[in-house]
């Protein structure tokens, strides 16, 4: 979780969906589509709509959010910069998001040079959450044991994944969109503040410290 992404995006996705005829509030949004794929995302959207969804709904739309990060703009988690700068174990960045999607995220905030080359996504061809494939392939990347590496989420699919894959998982709960029960029940130890993190995962948190993934 380092971009504060998700308003822009779903806020973005119902208004496209209203010109469809599939009248969606922001938060039956969020709680249809926040952390999914896009093949889960269009499921849930023909099965609404009752017809299958043009082929270019999602590309066209992407573009014009992408845009839209660029001139809001999307801005960093707060605190998460600092949290960064604290810390001095590998990271990388594990998203159901398309790869275009996180560099242009991560570029617009600046964090792209902290995870270049370290971006993992479900357009890779691998199964995204809340299977474990894409965060065992993270790990694998970076030469990191499972059972030593700590998921920073703030979906309960993300966190579903994280568990699947043995390994521990801190649930981000600090915006307004997030659930710390649904986080804390699909198996995440809770924290509502970025500046909380270092310590998380310093000596004594019950964590280990391989790798920290944190999801966009």
């Amino acid at each position: 979780m380092l971009v504060d992404s998700e308003t822009i995006a779903h806020r973005a996705l119902a208004q496209a969906l209203e010109e469809l005829g599939l009248s969606l509030t922001l938060e039956e949004a969020f709680a249809l589509f926040r952390g999914n794929t896009t093949a889960q995302s269009v499921a849930i959207i023909e099965e609404r709509l009752g017809r299958p969804l043009a082929e270019d709904f999602f590309p066209v739309w992407r573009e014009q959010l992408y845009e839209l990060f660029r001139q809001a703009p999307v801005q960093p988690i707060r605190g998460v910069v600092e949290a960064l700068d604290s810390l001095t174990i590998p990271t990388c960045v594990v998203s159901n998001g398309t790869l275009r999607k996180m560099r242009t995220t991560l570029g617009v905030t600046g964090l792209l040079p902290r995870f270049e080359g370290r971006l993992f996504s479900a357009d890779m061809g691998i199964a995204g959450k809340p299977r474990p494939d894409l965060f065992l392939a993270a790990a694998k990347a970076l030469g990191a044991a499972p059972g030593r590496t700590v998921v920073i989420e703030d979906s309960p699919a993300g966190v579903e994944g994280a568990v699947a894959a043995g390994m521990a998982v801190l649930g981000y709960a600090g915006e307004d969109y997030t659930s710390p029960e649904e986080l804390k029940a699909a198996g995440a130890r809770v924290f509502l503040e970025m500046r909380e993190l270092p310590a998380l995962l310093g000596c004594g948190s019950g964590f280990s410290r391989d790798s920290s993934k944190s999801r966009d």
